[in-house]
């Protein structure tokens, strides 16, 4: 465990340090404040996207050791400083029509004007996120080759959706137009093509890593370029991945601090976890030994991007969102256990 939390703990303790320096350089005095603030925000990294590290475990298993540690540091980068950093600021010079330059001066110096633009900005940015969830959710359980159940009469009848061509993509699109009805009419425009971005987003990123996949079995010896490209591909869906998980998460950060790089320090530390966490997931094959982890963490996932829809149009506390997850990963979990059990006395008997 040491091992695969080493780096998590390095980074933990130069957070907590820069946390207290930036405080006490702020305000002076509120540099503990400060860390007790970023741990918080951590914490709730952790717990939001604990689903999110069963499928990022789920993706690596079919990448290479390369690609795994490129995941595990330039990932974390792009993560962090991409979409925990410089995403917020770009959606605002965006929709704001600023300069980044002045919106990251706003967000270091006159942070209530920039939360409220970033406030501004929610709705089109999570129904990108909970349309690629969604999509992604769609995928998994209406697989035709499935042959696993957890919650079996519902994952069953999603089954069966498959042989409706194009259903993940309809089924999302039906979801976008009934949220409709709830957003208000300045906002329906830029919350509607958001979402049909994520799902172009989806689309794309899933039809080349099948393409790159299909390559690799038609062909018993690929080039070196093509397994380059097929590693790159994975590295980039899962970085969509875990940024349509942040997604809620960076935004309702600003509700314990409006201090970007505070926040900015709790959400690395949270990140930088989840990322141990996943690797620890890979090298143990933990997924190979339980059996319903997949299965509730896409539940955890389908939840999370209902959600974000309804976030658009009415608040979501994080907490919920947490805790609903959380309870899908540990029902899977204690599933699988249960399951284990059964085979285990079925082999002594």
């Amino acid at each position: 465990m040491i091992h695969y939390f080493l780096g998590s703990y390095i980074v933990t303790i130069f957070g907590f340090i820069c946390a207290y320096l930036w405080g006490e350089h702020v305000h002076h005095g509120t540099g503990l404040t400060c860390i007790f603030i970023a741990f918080v925000l951590a914490v709730l990294e952790v717990s939001l996207s604990f689903d999110n590290a069963v499928v990022n475990a789920m993706k690596l298993e079919h990448m290479s050791e390369k690609w795994r540690h490129r995941f595990i540091t330039w990932g974390i980068l792009i993560a962090v400083f991409g979409m925990r950093f410089l995403f917020p600021l770009l959606v605002v010079a965006i929709f704001a029509k600023l300069n980044i330059l002045k919106v990251l001066d706003m967000a270091l110096n006159d942070v209530h004007s920039y939360a409220h633009y970033l406030h501004l900005t929610h709705a089109p940015i999570v129904a990108f996120g909970g349309a690629f969830l969604l999509m992604l959710f769609m995928d998994y359980f209406t697989e035709e080759k499935k042959n696993v159940y957890w919650i079996k009469g519902l994952e069953h009848a999603l089954q069966k959706l498959h042989k409706f061509r194009g259903i993940c993509t309809i089924v999302t699109l039906c979801v976008l137009g009934l949220l409709m009805f709830e957003i208000s009419p300045e906002n329906r425009q830029n919350v509607f093509m958001s979402g049909v971005s994520g799902i172009i987003t989806y689309l794309v990123i899933d039809g080349l890593a099948e393409w790159l996949e299909k390559r690799q079995e038609e062909r018993a010896r690929l080039c070196a370029e093509t397994v380059k490209c097929s590693g790159l591909v994975g590295f980039l869906y899962l970085e969509l991945i875990d940024a349509s998980f942040s997604l809620d998460g960076v935004l309702g950060a600003f509700a314990l601090s409006q201090d970007i790089l505070i926040i900015t320090i709790g959400l690395f530390i949270g990140a930088m976890f989840v990322r141990s966490l996943t690797i620890m997931l890979v090298e143990k094959k933990t997924l190979d030994q339980y059996l319903y982890l997949e299965h509730g963490a896409h539940w955890a996932i389908g939840t999370l991007a209902v959600l974000m829809f309804v976030s658009t149009f009415h608040e979501v506390p994080e907490v919920v969102t947490g805790l609903l997850g959380l309870a899908f990963i540990l029902s899977a979990f204690i599933s699988s256990l249960i399951h284990n059990k059964r085979i285990k006395n079925g082999v002594e008997k």
